[in-house]
């Protein structure tokens, strides 16, 4: 009968994983420490504070859109399709060449819609585009 020899260095053969942990961790701190957060780019809007007192009497008269929750374009109380808002500003500007485009928004209307809207503004060549969030009394409608 063979007898095997005992060995007292069984534990020799196991990897001592100490060290490769200390280098993860250290790169995991690189990492983290030098990676660059996006910053997610969004419409920066300039709202104007609620005022409750009327525009004088003698005040330019302006160009209205709304923008409703279910991104429907209003101008003149009617429904305007986003094709024909271009032409809809231009007709108004021929009489009002100093107007301001005011672009009210329901909070829930899409930016895309906002942003057509804004564009065909500009080709118009609209003297300026302010946008101001639609009055509590607009939104039921």
């Amino acid at each position: 009968m063979r007898r095997k020899k005992s060995r007292s260095g069984d534990d020799s053969n196991d990897i001592d994983l100490t060290p490769m942990l200390d280098v993860v961790f250290i790169m995991l701190i690189f990492f983290i420490v030098t990676a660059s957060f996006v910053k997610e780019i969004g419409l920066d809007t300039n709202v104007p504070e609620e005022n409750d007192q009327p525009p004088p009497e003698n005040a330019d008269p302006n160009i209205v859109v709304d923008i409703r929750q279910d991104n429907q374009v209003w101008m003149e109380n009617r429904r305007v399709d986003t094709r024909a808002i271009r032409s809809n500003i231009e007709r108004m500007r021929a009489e009002l060449p100093e107007a301001t485009v005011i672009i009210r928004t329901h909070d829930r209307a899409d930016a895309s819609v906002y942003v057509s809207v804004a564009d065909a503004a500009r080709a118009a060549k609209a003297p300026s585009i302010v946008l101001v969030p639609m009055p509590e009394e607009m939104r039921a409608r």
